[in-house]
């Protein structure tokens, strides 16, 4: 990609691949070379880490100084705090002008993009907002050369999201329009039903500065924004993956099964000759004098060995349940030595000791055999059951020394007498304690030498490329990776959020693991070149960014919420193989084992965004992804943006359209994400309010300059949405924070603001504009049926049963369905007022259908409306069954079924 001509300047003026064939300029200076820049900001870097100072600032990771030194490429990214992240947007930005003109409504559009995107899918992690759905947001709220923010960064996609701004195609398939001078366009509806094409933007990258606690997630942010030759990188991927097979390729060959590779031999007789050899090149010399008989395994699936309760004997799990034909593990399955009927809940765990090759103490493991072979002949695959040459192998790896390579911190550090480690600990499996618990022999030996080979790559920024392309193999090369016997690749199948050791593992050759993914990194990267110098990245705490006072122009933040998932404990393992790891003392969550409950959240949470606040120019906006299914989590961060300074303007829907395991298959999870839109006042109106501070004018100039920041018109379907923030409980809601942020005693009562509003403001449609909105909301008001209207004001626990049932009545539905809905609703839930959870509020007022026996009424009368392939079916029709299932509905009093349920919720009957 060419550099942008929409640039002021790019930090960078070299080649895309930033080869050091020419000068660099970096942040004012001149080198000679890339590898000249590098080396200057690196020894700079090496002299502020022997400050003591600089080590004891909050968040600093856990690391020494050469790992921290090894991951950085300063001043763009260091793997600890950036000294340089002030120079970038003081050297780069724009400095805060009052007098520049900057208007924007928040961006009112509810957004949906998928995670199908190759740049997306180029590096996983444990969430991740799809950059395509954060490009609308930064495309309505910048300009070319603004710079972004995203303090919670994760994978980056902030950093994508703001370099692809630059790519006309990219952006025109978000349906805009572009036009020859760069000027970004996007279609509204006219009063005559035309399109009507109005200017948002201007295509080019914007700078973004990048931070976030974890040196793990800050390494992969990196990797995806700063520029590396990708050509090279796949030269060296291919050649490491060739070195691989050329030194440990023997440990991934079994016998062919077909006759092709008959060799008159049988597999006991290959496994005495093994046995015989006594190094592994006569091992190589042994298999080359035959490679025809030997296909290369692609996969082995290994399972948890249980006893019979009945007769003590041996039940390898995956043998006896699985069903051959339907590649399904079947509920019931006779014992193999007593013939009694089992279920996996009958069967109890067969524990095993052994000997810790790292400690030399030992261990408990669950018992485990490999029970299938899948394995390549060219592009054909085959399966087998494993024979004596393939133990034998399996026993040849073991007795190998322990590779170095591979870490055997223990987890979180935690202490040798502490029995549980963290949060993610999944009780129901068998121990372990340490990161190479996690890795059977063969896989420990792979990575290791994966890792070997790319951490020896003489470039520091190839290096850096090719650990990333490395470290994905991590995780699903090892005993966290299940077996999916359904589907044929069985990459990435381990339990995302959780280490959870499943029965079935599936233990990955390197080339099967990560082959096909290094192909499309290089084939992703060759069609985006990221721009070195538009990004600077931090790992650091986000209550201390080390950014300049209003220095940033637009945040988009998608902050951890709750006990949603502990980030810090699920980067421990890809962090001990980099030996610099998280600081979780600053980790805002919720978390029993570090002792956090939901008042330090929210004490972590209201720091995070008062230094957003001290940050962004006054009069400019944020916008914050949520996605918990709590209310209290939702109240907390909301108190926390008020407290910090941030008026809320909007409230939308973000839906990914691909959610994870536990949001595809839990009944209580949230399948959509809501997007806040907060803006911080601008100095004008805190010029003005100190003037005016606890009179009737401050209360109404705070209004009257929020009514401007508010969107005057939302449209979806060819009806118009109410804008929840223009009625007058919000308005008072907003107004009363404004004044308890800033200490001053609001003026008037409710009663009092509720008779002022309608006085000094237009209300349509119950929201309350400016004289000058009132005429663009009339107007565009022609172009719809009707307006939604909300018919209850969610305050209380009356009002939020209320609107329940009138979402029920018209429409049963699950709670996933439910939740964000629910959560736009109560932003004017009265303080004194217990908050309940939406769980609470469905279980006590309504039902749930549990997918057995026929459909209710209501549900089936509603899914045979609406679902063209569900009509004309009996009540007790599967299809119908399964897509009525954890739908709730209002009881019907006249139907015996409800009546039943209802009896069994005192609360429901009254």
């Amino acid at each position: 990609m060419k550099n942008d001509p929409n640039n002021q300047s790019d930090l960078f003026q070299t080649s895309p691949s930033a080869s050091d064939s020419g000068s660099v300029e970096c942040l004012g200076m001149t080198f000679p070379s890339d590898e000249a820049r590098r080396k200057h900001f690196l020894a700079l870097l090496r002299e502020k880490l022997q400050e003591p100072e600089f080590r004891k600032g909050e968040g600093f990771p856990i690391g020494s100084d050469e790992d921290i030194l090894a991951l950085s490429d300063p001043p763009y990214y260091t793997a600890c705090p950036n000294p340089w992240i002030a120079d970038f947007v003081s050297h780069y930005g724009k400095p805060y002008d009052p007098s520049t003109p900057y208007r924007r409504e928040p961006f009112a559009v509810d957004v949906s993009e998928g995670k199908t995107d190759p740049i997306y899918k180029a590096h996983s992690y444990h969430t991740k907002v799809p950059h395509l759905a954060i490009m609308p947001s930064i495309l309505h709220y910048t300009e070319p050369g603004d710079v972004v923010l995203d303090g919670f960064c994760g994978s980056g996609m902030t950093g994508v999201a703001a370099q692809m701004c630059s790519h006309r195609g990219v952006v025109e398939s978000l349906g805009y329009r572009v036009d020859d001078d760069g000027t970004i366009l996007r279609r509204e509806a006219a009063e005559n039903g035309e399109a009507d094409w109005k200017p948002v933007s201007k295509l080019g990258s914007r700078r973004v500065v990048l931070n976030d606690l974890s040196p793990a997630a800050t390494f992969i942010a990196a990797n995806y924004t700063l520029p590396f030759d990708v050509r090279e990188f796949a030269r060296a991927g291919r050649r490491i993956l060739d070195e691989v097979e050329s030194e440990i390729g023997w440990m991934y060959r079994t016998l062919r099964t077909d006759e092709k590779g008959a060799t008159g031999e049988s597999p006991e007789t290959w496994a005495k000759a093994l046995d015989a050899c006594r190094t592994t090149e006569e091992i190589r010399f042994l298999l080359a004098s035959r490679p025809s008989a030997f296909g290369t395994v692609e996969y082995t699936v290994w399972s948890e060995v249980f006893t019979c309760p009945d007769c003590s004997g041996e039940v390898v799990f995956l043998d006896e349940a699985l069903d051959d034909e339907t590649k399904r593990v079947r509920e019931t399955f006779p014992c193999p030595h007593c013939g009694s009927e089992l279920t996996k809940k009958r069967l109890e765990r067969c524990v095993e000791t052994r000997l810790d090759p790292q400690s030399h103490t030992t261990i408990r493991t669950p018992k485990r055999r490999p029970s299938l072979i899948s394995y390549g002949m060219g592009k054909k695959r085959h399966e087998k059951v494993p024979d004596a040459f393939d133990l034998k192998v399996l026993k040849k790896i073991e007795e190998l020394p322990f590779p170095q390579e591979l870490p055997t911190d223990r987890m979180m550090h935690a202490p040798e007498d502490e029995e549980n480690w963290g949060d993610k600990w999944r009780a129901g499996t068998a121990s372990f304690t340490h990161v190479h618990h996690l890795f059977l022999p063969r896989a420990a030996h792979a990575l290791a030498l994966l890792w070997r080979k790319a951490i020896a790559h003489p470039d520091a920024r190839m290096r850096n490329m090719l650990l990333f392309f490395v470290e994905q193999a991590i995780w699903t090369t090892s005993v966290l990776n299940r077996y999916q016997p359904q589907g044929y690749k069985q990459v990435n199948k381990y339990l995302p959020g959780v280490y959870y050791l499943p029965s079935q593992n599936c233990e990955l050759s390197p080339w099967y693991a990560i082959a096909a993914r290094g192909e499309r990194i290089a084939k992703t990267f060759t069609n985006f070149s990221s721009m070195q110098g538009n990004t600077g990245i931090s790992t650091n705490t986000a209550t201390c960014l080390r950014v300049p006072d209003e220095g940033i122009d637009y945040i988009f933040t998608d902050p951890p919420f709750g006990d949603n998932l502990a980030y810090g404990e699920l980067n421990f393992l890809v962090e001990s193989f980099h030996r610099c790891f998280t600081n979780m003392e600053q980790e805002a969550i919720v978390s029993p084992h570090q002792k956090k409950g939901l008042s330090e959240y929210q004490g972590l949470m209201r720091r995070c965004f008062a230094e957003y606040c001290r940050v962004l120019k006054p009069g400019r906006w944020m916008t914050v992804v949520f996605h918990n299914s709590r209310n209290a989590v939702w109240t907390a961060i909301q108190e926390s943006l008020q407290v910090a300074g941030f008026v809320v303007a909007d409230v939308r829907v973000l839906d990914k359209q691909q959610g994870s395991f536990n949001q595809a298959v839990a009944t209580g999870s949230v399948k959509q994400d809501l997007v806040i839109s907060a803006y911080k006042p601008n100095g004008g109106l805190e010029d003005r309010f100190k003037l005016e501070a606890g009179t009737e004018n401050g209360v109404w100039d705070f209004v009257r300059t929020h009514l401007r920041q508010l969107p005057v018109f939302v449209s979806r379907d060819g009806l118009a949405e109410v804008v929840a923030e223009r009625q007058n409980y919000l308005l008072f809601d907003r107004m009363v924070a404004f004044h308890v942020q800033r200490g001053v005693t609001v003026p008037l009562s409710a009663a009092e603001f509720y008779a002022g509003l309608p006085q000094r403001f237009s209300e349509r449609d119950r929201m309350y504009f400016l004289p000058e909105q009132t005429a663009e909301y009339d107007k565009k008001r022609l172009t719809v049926r009707e307006v939604l209207q909300l018919q209850f004001f969610v305050i209380d626990e009356s009002s939020a049963i209320q609107w329940l049932r009138q979402q029920l009545l018209n429409k049963p539905q699950t709670f996933q369905e439910l939740h964000p809905q629910f959560l736009k609703e109560i932003g004017g839930w009265q303080k004194h007022e217990k908050p309940l959870e939406l769980s609470e509020l469905l279980e006590q007022n309504f039902l749930r259908y549990d997918g057995k026996g026929e459909v209710p009424n209501s549900i089936h009368g509603y899914l045979s409306s609406n679902f063209k392939e569900l009509r004309n079916l009996p009540k007790d029709d599967e299809n119908l069954r399964t897509k009525a299932k954890d739908r709730w509905y209002v009881p019907d009093p006249n139907k015996a079924r409800d009546l039943e349920g209802a009896s069994r919720n005192p609360t429901i009957c009254d």
